[in-house]
């Protein structure tokens, strides 16, 4: 059965949202695939400082994601991956939602948007790395028609994990 998908919009982290991220993301649930707590403050800041430079200079950034009345319930978006192992060079998606938030169908809409805007920005294809446990977000990334191209150990972690792809570029056109 499909539902229909709650309208989200999507905007350029401000300063202020550092905050609100922060409070979102102070939960272990949140936070299982990503060290299991939330990060300082500071952290944040300079989250969502480097996310408004992306977007200034890429056009995409992980944007703070807004539910029906306006409020932050977490982002999504894009970003060049950054790290010294993995998909070097490629551009990722993520998200990552307020636990209140989970199971109604935000973060596949909000990736959606994103994969729109980082089409339109001309990006050829992303990535999603997905920790191999979170089996939330391996059926969003299905959901948003990506495929699975590689498994992958974790560095730090030493946790198994997978490399989904899709390919944002138009398909040929059939010259006939």
């Amino acid at each position: 059965m499909n539902r229909a998908l709650p309208a989200v919009r999507l905007r350029v982290p401000t300063h202020e949202d550092a905050f609100v991220w922060h409070r979102l993301f102070d939960d272990p649930d949140v936070m299982e695939f990503h060290g299991g707590r939330a990060a300082e403050l500071s952290v944040y800041e300079e989250l969502t400082a480097r996310q408004r430079r992306h977007d200034a200079e890429l056009g995409f950034c992980l944007w703070s994601m807004l539910d029906e009345s306006g409020h932050v319930i977490g982002f999504t978006g894009a970003q060049p991956w950054e790290r010294d192992w993995g998909p070097a060079g490629q551009i990722e998606i993520g998200w990552r939602l307020g636990r209140e938030h989970w199971g109604k169908g935000y973060v596949t809409a909000a990736a959606r948007q994103t994969l729109e805007r980082t089409r339109a920005a001309g990006v050829p294809g992303v990535v999603a790395m997905v920790d191999a446990r979170n089996t939330r977000s391996i059926a969003v990334a299905r959901r948003l028609g990506m495929r699975l191209a590689q498994t992958f150990t974790t560095p730090a972690s030493e946790r198994s994990g997978h490399c989904y792809r899709l390919d944002l570029r138009p398909p040929p056109v059939d010259a006939a």
